[in-house]
């Protein structure tokens, strides 16, 4: 709904300026429509079903991931994976959409890992 809210403001913001009313309705109208057509695109997309065994690879909605990786930035996770086509596949988590405790579980998943890089813990 983020995407709704954005659109709505970004039209607020062009009626709001110095733009010539002809031409700033418009672009509010097609600022809000673009809006809302992201959001809907957004909550149409797929739910992936994501296992990470201990003693396995990753698997995504059943099967398996080739080259899983996942990073860290701050509270922000990325998952880039390959898929059985070849494709390469990403997933993006906010802090708001993991807790506390699913946030471990991935950092732990992802650790123990096969293929997981060893990364020093200290500096040498």
């Amino acid at each position: 709904m983020a995407l709704v809210l954005l659109g709505l403001l970004a039209a607020c913001a062009v009626i709001a300026c110095e733009m010539p009313r002809w031409c700033a309705l418009p672009l509010a109208l097609a600022s809000t429509l673009r809006g809302a057509w992201l959001a809907r695109t957004y909550l149409r997309l797929p739910v992936h079903v994501l296992a990470w065994p201990m003693e396995g690879d990753l698997l995504v909605d059943g099967f398996r991931a080739e080259c899983a990786s996942l990073h860290w930035r701050g509270p922000f996770a990325f998952l880039a994976w390959t898929d059985a086509t070849g494709d390469r596949q990403r997933l993006a988590w906010w802090p708001d959409t993991l807790s506390r405790a699913t946030r471990r579980e991935l950092r732990l998943a992802a650790a123990a890992a096969p293929n997981a890089p060893s990364i020093a813990s200290m500096a040498p």
